[in-house]
């Protein structure tokens, strides 16, 4: 019983000296191999497409088709896009990520037409190496990820 006492006494002592030894060292900055070692990112061109972009437009497209069917059994598609304009870009200033926000109106496939909002983002691809794209149809963001109606896919 005694044996352990001192184990904890020791165990104890050890973590007061570590605390002490770590509040007195000046900490110092990272070396240049790992300070902002492969993170391009640090300064933004802010070099990003129109709104009229057909990659883009494309790929809200696709993956809005994708979306309906995979998620929600419904066989809806864009089948165009008309009055498509920019709303913002760069909204909160040079120190951001670049986004570029636009707004259109689009036909379904049911003939319908819904205003939708996107945004073309900086370094927001697969593993952030070009621009990517977020969208929200208005009235059909069934999951109420931009809710209240696409509010939040706004600037």
């Amino acid at each position: 019983m005694e044996r352990g006492l001192h184990r904890r006494w020791a165990g104890a002592g050890i973590a007061a000296v570590m605390a002490v030894v770590a509040a007195v060292v000046p900490v110092r900055a990272a070396n240049i191999l790992l300070d902002n070692f492969w993170l391009p990112n640090d300064s933004y061109s802010g070099d990003l497409p129109a709104c009229t972009e057909p990659l883009a437009l494309g790929t809200i497209s696709m993956r809005f088709a994708e979306t309906e069917r995979m998620y929600w059994n419904a066989a809806l598609n864009i089948k165009d896009f008309f009055n498509v304009r920019e709303i913002a870009f760069r909204p909160w200033g040079e120190g951001f990520q670049p986004r570029r926000y636009c707004s259109a109106t689009v036909t379904l496939s049911d003939q319908r037409r819904h205003p939708i909002y996107y945004s073309i983002i900086a370094d927001s691809s697969f593993q952030g190496y070009t621009w990517g794209v977020e969208w929200c149809v208005e009235g059909l963001d069934k999951s109420l990820a931009y809710a209240p109606n696409c509010k939040m896919a706004r600037p």
